[in-house]
């Protein structure tokens, strides 16, 4: 797909992220199946650039490795509610990407490294969704989750753009400023308390996730644009009209979904649950 400048790239972008959405809302709504197929679909997309960014921008085969093990985890977690197992295949699945790209010969060690982290950065956070969604407020957790990743990235570029001033990581990512880091992560708080009290929530509990959801997804963010940096890319990819690849538009969404998981899951923090 050829690349999106100028005058389109806006309009382009609103109206990947708006498709993007309602594919991500729909399966979220439909169940756990239709969800878990999308999650699977968006994993291995994401897999195949980031293999392909570690390998000069050619296909790489541990991405197979990856993959199969991504979409292994998914189903343990969505049809057999094995966690445990579904961690294994991951951290499977990343030993194999590993030793094949050891066996390929790679000509640095920290490159398989690379490959071998694969399983853990796009793994992790599918599964980790794909967890949530057996909660039994499953789909309100990870609309929350949404709400807020959505919140922040939309009122960062708003505030970015329109207040400008100084530049949040300017070896690493240009165009971000502290001013749209800032009014994204006070977006987000803001969205998710309004969120959660239309749900019958706990407000302050809820202002508290978004914030940290949002710090999470700046975080992801800048580790994704140090990455591509690192390889010398602009992009992962041009599957996504004025965003790049898969990775480019669910990078913030990479670390959230797991620190959202961890909130939930291990620290039983959870803004939907009742009070006792």
């Amino acid at each position: 797909m050829p690349p999106v400048h100028g005058r389109l790239e806006l309009p382009a972008r609103a109206a990947s992220a708006v498709v993007m959405g309602v594919a991500a809302a729909v399966g979220l709504l439909v169940g756990v199946e239709w969800f878990a197929l999308v999650v699977a679909v968006g994993a291995v997309a994401a897999l195949r650039e980031w293999h392909r960014l570690i390998n000069d921008g050619q296909f790489a085969r541990e991405a197979y490795f990856t993959g199969i093990a991504t979409i292994a985890a998914i189903w343990l977690a969505a049809f057999e509610g094995a966690l445990g197992p579904a961690l294994a295949a991951i951290a499977l699945g990343g030993a194999a990407a590993g030793l094949s790209a050891a066996i390929r010969g790679q000509p640095s060690w920290w490159l398989t490294v690379w490959h071998a982290a694969g399983a853990v950065y796009v793994g992790l956070p599918a599964l980790s969704l794909v967890a949530m969604r057996g909660e039994p407020r499953g789909v309100a957790i990870i609309g929350g989750l949404f709400v807020a990743i959505w919140s922040a990235d939309t009122a960062a570029l708003l505030f970015g753009r329109v207040i400008g001033g100084p530049k949040l990581a300017p070896t690493l990512s240009p165009n971000k400023t502290w001013s749209g880091f800032l009014g994204g992560t006070l977006a987000a708080s803001v969205a998710e308390a309004i969120y959660v009290a239309l749900l019958g929530g706990i407000i302050f509990q809820a202002a508290i996730f978004g914030f940290l959801l949002a710090l999470a997804g700046h975080c992801g963010d800048l580790f994704e644009s140090w990455v591509k940096r690192r390889f010398h890319a602009k992009n992962t990819g041009r599957l996504i009209p004025g965003h790049g690849g898969m990775l480019d538009r669910i990078d913030s969404m990479l670390l959230a979904a797991p620190i959202c998981a961890v909130l939930v899951f291990l620290m039983n923090f959870n803004p939907l649950r009742p009070l006792p």
